[in-house]
C-alpha cells in the first residue's frame, strides 16, 4: 500500500489514504477482509487492478455487511446498523424475550462500587460488557451507560448487572435503531454536559 502512495491513518495504521487533487481514496484492511471508498471511481478501479496484480482476490461488489456492521447504501445517504448483532446479543444472554423499555438507565440510577453488595459471576459479566462495548460502534445512545458499567469488570455486584440488563431490554426494543449519514451535509458533533456532572458519585481528579 506504501509503495503504492496511501499513507497510514493517523490513529488507525491499517486505514490507508492516498490524495490526487481534489479527490481521495480510503482503504481499511481487516485480516483478509478489505473495504474502500473514494470521491473519484477511477481511483477504486485503480486500486482494485494494483491489487489483483499482487494478490488472488475477487470483488463482493457494493458492501452491504462489514465486521458485524450492517450498510445500506442510498442515492442520499448511507445507513449504519448492528441489528443482526444485537438479537445475537440478545440470544446469546437468554434476553430475546425480555420485556422492552424506552431508555437505557433510569435517571435514579446512580452507580458507584457497591461494596455491600453481593457478588456476580465476573466472567459473565465481563463477556457481556465486552459484547456491549462493540455494540456502541453504531449506538452511541447506549455509550455512557455501557461504558459506566465497564468501571465495575473488576468486583461486579448485582447492582451493575442490573444495570447492564437494563441496557439489554432497551436493546429488546430498539434493535433497528440506525445511524444515518446524508450525503452533501456538514456532521458537526455537538456535546453537552452537566455542571455538576448530573449528581455523579464518582468523579475523577487529575
Amino acid at each position: 500500500m506504501l509503495s503504492q502512495g496511501y499513507n497510514h491513518g493517523t490513529s488507525n495504521r491499517t486505514l490507508f489514504i492516498k490524495k490526487k487533487r481534489e479527490d481521495i481514496i480510503f482503504v481499511q484492511v481487516s485480516v483478509d477482509d478489505i473495504i474502500f471508498g473514494s470521491t473519484n471511481e477511477v481511483m477504486c478501479e485503480a486500486f482494485v487492478e494494483a491489487m489483483k496484480s499482487k494478490f488472488e482476490m475477487s470483488m463482493l461488489g457494493e458492501m452491504n455487511y462489514f465486521l458485524g456492521l450492517q450498510v445500506k447504501q442510498l442515492k442520499d445517504g448511507i445507513f449504519i446498523n448492528q441489528a443482526k448483532y444485537c438479537k445475537e446479543l440478545l440470544m446469546k444472554f437468554q434476553m430475546d424475550k425480555c420485556k422492552a423499555i424506552n431508555t437505557p438507565i433510569s435517571i435514579s440510577c446512580q452507580l458507584d462500587q457497591d461494596h455491600v453488595g453481593k457478588s456476580v459471576d465476573q466472567s459473565k459479566y465481563r463477556r457481556l460488557i465486552g459484547s456491549l462495548l462493540y455494540l456502541i460502534t453504531s449506538r452511541p445512545d447506549i455509550m455512557f451507560v455501557v461504558c459506566l458499567c465497564a468501571r465495575y469488570q473488576s468486583d461486579p455486584k448485582e447492582s451493575h448487572y442490573n444495570a447492564a440488563k437494563r441496557i439489554m431490554k432497551y436493546l429488546q426494543g430498539t434493535k433497528d435503531v440506525r445511524l444515518w449519514y446524508p450525503n452533501n451535509v456538514s456532521l458537526n458533533l455537538t456535546g453537552f454536559s452537566d455542571s455538576n456532572f448530573a449528581g455523579a458519585r464518582l468523579i475523577g481528579k487529575a
